[in-house]
């Protein structure tokens, strides 16, 4: 009976806010064919709450979702699709779990191998910690941490968005003088998009929807809009995938509507 009353008695504290809950706070607006999502939480939501994941067979994300019993999911690194292997790096627990450098069909074009250092070095979001401090980050992949910080879960995509767009330095466009003579990912179309990033402590993505496609210095302009710090586009097009709890299923309408089959992915816990 005492430990009922005690534990009716937190509940009680909890609900009229004198003892803080600790649900992840995760707001979410929709708005012209456009998901907002902002998960706050400071140091606990870093720490605790947000991770990385990549799949040794491709799932799609409601997959992943349910599989993780994560209260946000949402895809994240490029892949091939015809062979499973990744095209960014992924890290989870301070190790590396995937290695775009082991991905054959990187090295079986003429092109691409000869770009292969800018693909390789291409954006990445970063959970830090330094000294039991943890913190967010949205760099290139070749960039060191200071000594005393270790790299806890990344992952990689691009473009970065914000501060400034690397379209040319991170191979997602190549140029002839003036002409673009290839594209990767769409970037100068407009197609779905799923987009990190950072404001202060808060982690915000951007889901895309087909309802309002954008070209990637579209997005530029949405992201500077709500004023983040900085920005990187992950996978997007059909693989644009987006699930909170059991209210929002969001995938690209290509296919048969289940969504596309991914390699790895960014949750957030309850």
């Amino acid at each position: 009976m005492k430990k009922l009353f005690s534990t009716l008695f937190f509940v009680f504290l909890v609900a009229f806010g004198v003892l803080p809950s600790y649900s992840t706070p995760i707001d979410i607006e929709y708005e012209n064919g456009v998901y907002h999502i902002r998960v706050t939480g400071g140091q606990r939501t870093m720490k605790k709450k947000v991770k990385v994941y990549a799949s040794q067979d491709l799932m799609t994300n409601a997959e992943m979702h349910a599989k993780s019993k994560a209260e946000l999911t949402v895809n994240a690194g490029f892949f091939d699709p015809k062979t499973g292997k990744t095209i960014s790096y992924v890290a989870t627990g301070r190790n590396t779990l995937e290695d775009p450098r082991f991905t054959d069909s990187l090295y079986s074009d003429f092109v691409l191998r000869r770009n292969l250092s800018k693909i390789l070095n291409r954006t990445e979001f970063r959970i830090v910690d330094c000294n039991g401090k943890y913190k967010y980050e949205i760099v290139p992949h070749n960039s060191s941490v200071d000594f005393t910080c270790d790299i806890v879960e990344a992952v990689q995509g691009g473009p970065l968005i914000i501060p400034e767009l690397r379209l040319e330095e991170e191979f997602f466009i190549l140029k002839n003088g003036d002409e673009v003579v290839r594209e990767s990912c769409s970037v100068l179309h407009k197609v779905p998009r799923t987009v990190v990033g950072i404001k202060g402590d808060e982690l915000h993505f951007l889901i895309i929807t087909d309802e309002s496609p954008m070209d990637m210095y579209e997005v530029q302009e949405l992201c500077k809009k709500y004023g983040f710090d900085r920005a990187m586009g992950l996978d997007g097009g059909s693989s644009t995938s987006m699930n909170y709890k059991k209210q929002y299923n969001v995938v690209s309408v290509k296919g048969d509507g289940a969504g596309r089959r991914l390699k790895s992915f960014i949750i957030v816990k309850p």
